[in-house]
C-alpha cells in the first residue's frame, strides 16, 4: 500500500438500475425471490457499496497484486428503489489499521437515502490469497 492510504479519502460512484439488480434477479433460483417487489435488492446494494469503497483506495494500492476483499457490512436499507433510477454510493475512509480499512458509506437515489452504515475490507495480497484458496479447495469437499 501507498503512503497515500490515509483516513479522509471520499469517493462517489453512480449506477443507473436495471432489472438485472432487483430482487427477482438476486437468485433467479428462488422462486420465493420471483414473487418479490421489482426493486433494488440489498444484496446488490451491498455489492454496489463495496464497488464504490474499491475504487476510492484503488489508487492508493500497488493495483493488482494488492487487492481488498470485505470482511464485514453493517448498513441499513432505508427506502426501496424501482428499476431505471440512478443510484449514488458516497463512501469516506475513516479508518486505517494496518491491512484494515474502515468506511462509512451512504447510498442514494434519486429521492432518497436509501443506505447508511460502515463497510470494512482486508488488504490482501493477491497470489498469497489465491494460493491459500487452492489449498483450501484441496482440502474441502464438494456437495454435487
Amino acid at each position: 500500500m501507498k503512503d497515500t492510504l490515509e483516513p479522509g479519502i471520499k469517493y462517489e460512484h453512480t449506477f443507473v438500475l436495471t432489472d438485472q439488480k432487483m430482487v427477482p434477479a438476486l437468485y433467479p433460483e428462488s422462486a420465493e425471490f420471483q414473487q418479490m417487489p421489482a426493486v433494488f435488492a440489498t444484496g446488490f446494494m451491498v455489492g454496489f457499496l463495496e464497488w464504490a469503497c474499491l475504487n476510492s483506495v484503488i489508487s492508493h494500492l500497488d493495483w493488482p497484486k494488492e487487492q481488498t476483499v470485505g470482511t464485514h457490512v453493517d448498513v441499513s436499507h432505508l427506502a426501496a428503489t424501482p428499476s431505471g433510477f440512478t443510484v449514488t454510493a458516497k463512501v469516506e475512509l475513516i479508518e486505517v489499521d494496518g491491512r484494515r480499512l474502515l468506511f462509512a458509506v451512504e447510498g442514494y437515489d434519486e429521492v432518497d437515502l436509501i443506505s447508511r452504515g460502515t463497510h470494512e475490507r482486508f488488504i490482501i495480497d493477491r497470489d498469497r490469497f489465491d494460493s491459500a484458496l487452492e489449498k483450501k479447495r484441496n482440502r474441502g469437499t464438494r456437495m454435487e
